[in-house]
């Protein structure tokens, strides 16, 4: 009998996950259906052994995970796994995974280049340009409104909220440019600052010392708005706050307020919440305040990589090997008792 694996996203271009593992000697059969809510994840997977889907979008909750009657692995296809319950999945035995060093390189560049947009003013010059605002060589407008918010980054302190993998393939980066870094984490150990040359802070230091802020956490109960009005009031007025990783961590409002104010000079977000960001919200009317749609994720390499990957993962496990993005190791020795092997 044919193992089901219940694929349960709906991504243009995504290759043909039953052609895949069949090359790999699988017998299997994938069942595809876009669900998004809970009772449309069970009607589908409910007696899959696999399942591949995107836990930031898709709920994977105990109600859910309760309900599957012959799963043994769950893959969430990207880095972000926000709905997926891990502990619910430890307790029954079931391996979760995610895809912890895709798009690195990507969103990690993405930061740099928000961090570039914001210090060299990229927008607000392409924009005067393009609207006719430059009249003259030099342009008297130009260098009395934008020039003087412009900045160099040697010598400038960035501030990391969050120390996971890429805000540390961002830190070298950053040094390229002369940058003092330093970051924000309780549950990195020591000697990973240490090893990368990084200062480790608390929250209030960071705020206070960075020129530029750039957000890196996973979104949790503990992170939802870890940004407030408060918080955004301790950062130097000539400060920018970067946010590649969850809108959610930065309170809308309190960001609106302090653009508005000039309590911080600027924002460059790709994430925003809600995802897709309103367009009647007021942060749209801000000259200083940059988003890029969620974007800093995307290259061709990545998408392939995104796209091909929880095929070989299913392949791995169901061939008696651990995944590589495994969320509850201190599952193993449960998942070896009920299915035996590894």
């Amino acid at each position: 009998m044919a193992f089901k694996v219940a694929q349960v996203f709906d991504i243009p271009s995504a290759p043909d996950y039953e052609k895949m593992m069949r090359e790999e000697g699988l017998d299997v059969k994938v069942v595809k259906k876009l669900c998004l809510s809970e009772e449309e994840v069970i009607d589908s997977a409910h007696d899959a052994d696999a399942i591949i889907g995107v836990a930031t979008f898709q709920p994977f909750s105990r109600k859910v995970i309760e309900a599957l009657t012959r799963c043994r692995f769950i893959q969430s296809m990207g880095i972000g796994y926000d709905r997926l319950d891990v502990a619910a999945a430890t307790e029954h035995g079931i391996l979760a995974a995610n895809m912890p060093d895709y798009c690195l390189e990507e969103v990690s560049d993405h930061a740099m280049a928000l961090i570039l947009a914001c210090t060299r003013r990229i927008i607000a010059l392409n924009e005067t340009v393009k609207k006719g605002g430059w009249k003259s060589e030099p342009d008297p407008d130009i260098q009395k409104k934008i020039w003087p918010k412009m900045s160099r980054l040697r010598g400038q302190t960035l501030g990391l909220v969050g120390f996971g993998r890429i805000p540390r393939t961002l830190v070298p980066k950053a040094k390229g440019f002369g940058m003092r870094v330093v970051a924000y984490d309780p549950y990195i150990p020591e000697e990973t600052f240490i090893e990368l040359g990084v200062e480790r802070v608390d929250l209030d230091r960071l705020l206070r010392e960075s020129d530029v802020v750039s957000v890196h956490s996973a979104l949790t109960t503990e992170t939802d708005h870890l940004l407030g009005l408060e918080e955004l009031k301790k950062m130097k007025t000539n400060a920018h706050l970067v946010n590649t990783a969850r809108g959610g961590i930065i309170d809308g409002q309190a960001l609106y307020i302090a653009l508005k104010e000039g309590i911080i000079m600027g924002a460059a977000v790709d994430v925003t919440e809600p995802e897709p960001i309103k367009i009647d919200d007021p942060l749209l009317t801000l000259d200083n305040f940059i988003v890029t749609a969620h974007s800093g994720h995307f290259s061709i390499p990545a998408f392939t990589e995104l796209t091909h990957r929880p095929a070989r993962e299913v392949v791995r496990v169901f061939k008696g090997e651990w995944p590589v993005g495994l969320l509850n190791p201190e599952v193993k020795e449960k998942f070896r008792q009920k299915w035996g092997g590894y």
